[in-house]
């Protein structure tokens, strides 16, 4: 079985997330994913396999499975759309988050994915103690999503991990308005064996929802400022969807062999 390696939100290698991308004619076992994810050692591999017109697509980190990943979701489409299916323009998904799809729009991908419901919570002594620096605003959805005083101190963050798995969230993430970009944000997951999310695009369904609302926007331009980088475009749509946008790029095509079935 092949697999692709992809860097996603990104037109560089070793820029972006990466991702593995392994699409299959049928299931093997959970507890294979769940092995091939571990041997990877990346945020997320995403097994997909056509079903109909629409691709099932699930997402493993090394511990885990997720119930949604963003990059993974556009290493899968780059792949499809890139190697498989070369003529399509448009990838629809079966998930356990529900239906997904995401288009080709010239060299970048369109992620079409849901919003979630954000609420203002008290900020904390110990989100100040958790992040090493005091937010000035706490906002709570799928993740913990801390607004701070400006860029700097997002850029300069170095949290105590254990203390931000103490905190609610499925993720912890950082964010202040930007310079160049609307937002800059940085996402911890220490719970995972990838503590800072190089690009998380789930995290920013949340992100810039809060964003385009507080700052009237319908489109904010988002950087994530982890070590590798990454850059999303990201629309407010009806009906409760946000559009995620951004580039891919190929690192290598591998073939597994261990045996699968």
């Amino acid at each position: 079985m092949k697999q692709y390696i992809v860097d996603a939100f990104t037109d560089k290698p070793f820029h972006g997330n990466s991702a593995a991308v392994c699409v299959m004619d049928r299931w093997p076992d959970d507890a294979i994913m769940q092995a091939i994810a571990m041997e990877n050692n990346l945020a997320e591999t995403a097994f997909a396999v056509k079903e109909g017109e629409r691709y099932r697509i699930r997402w493993f980190t090394p511990m885990t499975e997720e119930e949604l990943c963003g990059h993974a979701t556009l290493a899968a489409s780059f792949v499809i759309l890139s190697f498989l299916e070369p003529d399509a323009d448009e990838v629809r998904y079966t998930s356990i988050s529900g239906d997904l799809s995401v288009r080709r729009i010239g060299d970048r991908f369109e992620l079409n994915f849901p919003t979630y419901e954000l609420s203002e919570i008290p900020v904390t002594d110990a989100m100040e103690k958790a992040y090493g620096a005091r937010p000035v605003k706490a906002i709570l959805g799928l993740d913990l999503n801390c607004v701070f005083q400006n860029e700097a101190v997002v850029r300069n963050l170095a949290p105590d991990y254990a203390l931000l798995k103490t905190l609610p969230g499925r993720i912890w993430n950082a964010t202040a308005q930007g310079r160049e970009y609307d937002c800059v944000s940085r996402s911890f997951t220490p719970e995972t064996t990838v503590p800072e999310d190089p690009v998380c695009g789930s995290a920013h369904c949340q992100i810039a929802d809060w964003w385009a609302k507080v700052l009237g926007k319908r489109i904010i331009h988002a950087y994530q400022a982890s070590p590798r980088g990454g850059e999303l475009e990201c629309e407010l749509l009806s009906g409760e969807r946000i559009a995620l946008r951004g580039k891919a790029v190929l690192f290598a095509i591998g073939e597994i062999a261990a045996p699968l079935f």
